[in-house]
């Protein structure tokens, strides 16, 4: 795309894993995904900074800064995500977030834990075979391998040397395991312990008939999905090891909806890491789950049905040993075990204490939102995690978000001791606030599933959508989130997000706030704005006025602009679709939740026309439309006909999607000659 700039120019789960990856903002500062190859030379052109920026943060001479992520925000903000080293050690809780402001001076620092790093000595007293044999005692299973290296524990209240012993090998119900056990390098006690096997169930397939990406090859089609960084899914055949065989198949129709043909498996399992590559893309511009490009390997076994994925040479397994006679397939447990791996390539929040359920929580959530994207009737959007899987026999979920209680070991409410549960359960309270923020409290149906969310602090929450949550959480998670988090530090986190994406006087900022306030989470340093009335009613689209560049909206690359060649009706920025005077398609898109209870909701936004085309055929139109699940409305059209290349606000009514997230979009399609420019801005959407 570019425009012409005169107006008369021509011109189940079975599956899931990434491979291998590489190594305050207001809220009109952020901008879109730079892309692949911009985004390795960032990251490669701030480690060449590393050393200035540990000094420039004061750091010790013994340590250094590994750049783990960097994001970019459109005003040169700038967010890096740094590991650390002492004494050349690996730091086990070290990493940090410094945010920059577009001079390059520093804004703040998120440190995990208390930040500092220091030992008094880097020499063992402690042997490594002393210490392999401890963490070796802690397998419940024949090691296949264990090895030990020394590290700067830094988790707890002071930072201790160490090892990281890690054990892997095979447990007796035949799930893999790949354990860490720190141990104390002078005194030989055992510091920690964690696995980085997480464990999903299930026991059919439930996705139904589905289209799925392959490529078509000399005499048969293969499931790799090239269009999704060239993810592939093969079979192990009941190994537990092994990258496994790409499935072929000479027809390309796959599987027979049942476990009697392997292939069925790898439909759901291929299925499942193309709805959530679609998700992170579509939703935040995230390619992949380490956004470097590359696709989802997803590996089906029969006689042992979990998971291995390999994400930074970490592998990472899901599955349940007990039921292992078939696949693991439902949508949002494939999206959860997916997001597992966002998780680790940005905050990477520690399985334990209150990071541990944020990282259970964080999976949960993109879990569930992968499944509303998805669209699948035969598997529709809801807050119940698990659900088709039956793992309990009596048809219960595995986990609810808007009573997490209801499982009968999760909490609702945070307290003190939710740090010393298991982090399926501590995710409660995480997964409580992001029904709360997205639907509100109190009793309800959607996609005919009953609701009752209650509230620890007998408040009535009015929840702010969906659509925005995911974005407010997304944001929190790659910019401000550390391994160490708590959740009164994910409190700041989302916080500080919403400001950023909405501003500090939102609805949005205030609805997180108060769906924090209403699982007792306490409070931290971040605040809405000091206005003592939050609002009410407001605006339920981001980024409205396109101000904060190609954030919130999905769009056409370069039509969230602001070229000086076409007025905005307020401020710098706005929507430029057309203007090419040659055959082109162009859009804008964002999803918005319609609260169930709205009595009336309205999309409206402020519309300039002026084109070179004559006459009184629509050559060129622009559509307003609105996509529900596999379904696209088309509201209103515009087009040249009567352009005067003044502006004219328009509205359409949304009262229908009621109780429904859909995806609000703005369709330009120009013929082959003489241009039409549509510029659209200050959007919004409404209710009543």
């Amino acid at each position: 795309m570019r425009r012409a700039t005169s107006i008369g120019a021509v011109a189940a789960l079975a599956a899931a894993g990434a491979v291998a990856a590489p190594t305050g903002a207001t809220a009109a500062t952020i901008a879109g995904n730079p892309g692949v190859a911009g985004r390795a030379q960032t990251l490669a052109a701030e480690q060449q900074q590393g050393a200035t920026a540990a000094r420039g943060i004061g750091l010790g001479a013994q340590e250094s800064l590994r750049v783990r992520d960097v994001i970019e925000d459109g005003d040169g903000s700038t967010h890096v995500r740094y590991d650390r080293t002492f004494a050349g050690l690996r730091v086990i809780g070290g990493d940090l977030v410094v945010h920059r402001a577009p001079s390059g001076d520093v804004r703040r620092v998120d440190r995990a834990g208390s930040g500092d790093v220091e030992v008094p000595s880097t020499t063992a007293t402690v042997s490594a075979a002393a210490a392999t044999a401890t963490g070796r005692s802690r397998a419940d299973y024949v090691p296949r391998r264990a090895g030990a290296e020394l590290v700067v524990f830094a988790r707890g209240s002071a930072p201790r040397l160490a090892y990281d012993v890690v054990t892997e090998g095979v447990g007796a119900d035949q799930t893999p395991s790949r354990l860490h056990t720190v141990v104390d390098a002078r005194t030989g006690a055992r510091l920690a312990q964690w696995d980085d096997v997480k464990e999903g169930s299930g026991r059919s397939i439930y996705s139904g008939t589905v289209t799925i990406g392959t490529t078509k090859g000399t005499s048969s089609y293969s499931m790799t999905d090239a269009g999704r960084g060239g993810g592939v899914t093969t079979d192990l055949k009941g190994a537990t090891t092994g990258n496994g065989t790409t499935f072929t198949d000479a027809d390309d129709v796959w599987g027979n909806s049942a476990t009697s043909d392997r292939a069925s498996a790898a439909v759901d399992a291929h299925y499942g890491a193309q709805l959530t590559w679609d998700y992170y893309k579509t939703t935040h511009g995230r390619s992949g789950i380490f956004n470097d490009g590359r696709g989802v390997r997803s590996r089906v076994h029969y006689g042992n049905a979990y998971v291995n994925a390999f994400w930074d040479g970490t592998q990472m397994t899901y599955g349940d040993g007990a039921n292992n006679a078939h696949p693991l397939t439902e949508i949002d447990v494939a999206g959860h075990e997916m997001s597992h791996g966002v998780t680790e390539a940005t905050a990477n929040l520690d399985y334990s204490g209150d990071a541990g359920g944020l990282n259970e929580a964080t999976s949960d959530i993109f879990g569930t939102a992968v499944e509303f994207n998805a669209g699948n009737a035969a598997d529709p959007g809801d807050y119940l995690v698990g659900e088709k899987i039956d793992i309990n026999g009596d048809g219960t979920p595995l986990r609810y978000m808007d009573r997490p209680s209801k499982d009968g070991s999760s909490p609702d409410c945070w307290s003190t001791t939710t740090k010393n549960l298991d982090p399926h359960q501590s995710s409660g309270v995480g997964n409580h606030f992001f029904y709360l923020a997205s639907e509100g409290s109190g009793a309800k149906t959607l996609n005919a599933v009953s609701y009752n969310s209650p509230t620890c602090n007998g408040s009535t929450v009015a929840g702010i959508g969906r659509a925005a949550v995911e974005k407010i959480w997304y944001r929190a998670l790659t910019t401000y989130m550390t391994s160490t988090t708590t959740y009164s530090q994910a409190r700041d986190a989302t916080l500080r997000a919403a400001t950023d994406l909405y501003g500090a006087g939102s609805a949005q900022c205030f609805g997180v706030d108060k769906a924090w306030a209403a699982v007792s989470v306490p409070a931290g340093t971040a605040t809405c704005s000091s206005s003592s009335t939050p609002p009410t009613g407001g605006n339920l689209l981001g980024n409205p006025g396109f101000e904060s560049g190609a954030t919130v909206w999905t769009s056409t690359a370069g039509a969230i602009t602001s070229s000086t060649s076409r007025p905005s009706h307020t401020g710098s920025w706005k929507a430029w679709l057309g203007g090419n005077g040659t055959s082109a398609t162009e859009s804008v898109a964002q999803s918005v939740t319609v609260p169930a209870g709205a009595t009336a909701a309205t999309l409206s936004f402020w519309l300039r026309t002026d084109t070179a085309e004559t006459g009184s055929t629509a050559y060129d139109t622009l559509k307003v439309q609105v996509v529900s699940g596999t379904t696209t409305s088309t509201l209103a059209t515009y087009s040249n006909v009567g352009a005067n290349a003044t502006w004219s606000q328009k509205s359409v009514s949304l009262a229908a999607y009621a109780g429904r997230t859909v995806t609000v979009k703005l369709l330009m399609t120009e013929d082959t000659t003489l241009q039409t420019s549509f510029v659209v801005d200050d959007t919004a959407v409404t209710t009543g």
